[in-house]
């Protein structure tokens, strides 16, 4: 739950995931030290990321994904959505930091009342879709489906509530990461959404997943339906 994600009260009030802003990098290290970053970049080198022209980013928190993807896609121009003003003022620092500035657009909305205005062939949420609930995020990836064309690519990565043995000490991590965000942030989600439930209701259809620390952490790889015939990587 990095700390991008959409607060229960206006962002221009209180941006409470903007105080971890400069703090939220070495945080993540202190936690779960590379592994975050591991399965947030898993995607960078998929073909259906690479030939994307125009993506929409949203909740990147303090922007390290979206800076290495414009890195890595000379031809790629990017709307970022998050509600933390200070979140989006430091992505916009990696990106002129890097020359790509120009490539870069942010728009400072909570996700779930954002409706896009143009067209997406690719569409990114790594640790944004669990502060939501299963309603909204059904209600968004409606209002994305029809913005994204036949093929077009939306990567998901979050924690996740694996089976087995693994299954109560990954509902502790999460309920201890839900705790430490409510007191920081103010943030009143408390239990992982069913993002996959949503997804499929709204029209998207899974392509493959990869998981790290037994379940824990996942990333997954959802398409519109003419896209769904591309190979599944696998980790």
């Amino acid at each position: 739950m990095p700390p991008s994600l959409p607060v229960q009260d206006e962002h221009s009030q209180r941006d409470g995931f903007g105080r971890l802003a400069r703090l939220y990098r070495w945080l993540e290290y202190l936690t779960f030290g590379p592994w975050l970053a591991l399965c947030r970049n898993a995607r960078l080198r998929d073909v259906s990321v690479t030939a994307a022209r125009h993506a929409l980013i949203l909740g990147d928190g303090d922007g390290r994904f979206l800076a290495r993807l414009l890195r890595q896609n000379p031809g790629l121009g990017i709307l970022s959505v998050d509600s933390s003003p200070a979140m989006l003022d430091r992505q916009s620092r990696r990106a002129a930091r890097d020359g790509n500035a120009s490539r870069l657009t942010i728009h400072c909305e909570d996700i779930r009342c954002f409706t896009p205005a143009a067209d997406y062939d690719l569409v990114t949420t790594h640790f944004c879709l669990d502060c939501l609930s299963t309603t909204e995020i059904e209600a968004l990836a409606r209002r994305l489906r029809l913005r994204m064309a036949p093929g077009a690519c939306w990567i998901v990565s979050d924690f996740a509530l694996p089976g087995g043995a693994a299954r109560i000490p990954a509902r502790i991590v999460v309920r201890s990461l839900y705790l430490a965000f409510r007191v920081i942030t103010g943030l009143q989600t408390r239990t992982l959404p069913d993002h996959a439930e949503a997804l499929r209701n709204a029209g998207f259809v899974l392509l493959d997943r990869c998981t790290w620390l037994a379940g824990l952490l996942m990333s997954e790889r959802w398409t519109t339906p003419a896209g769904a015939s591309t190979k599944p990587l696998t980790y």
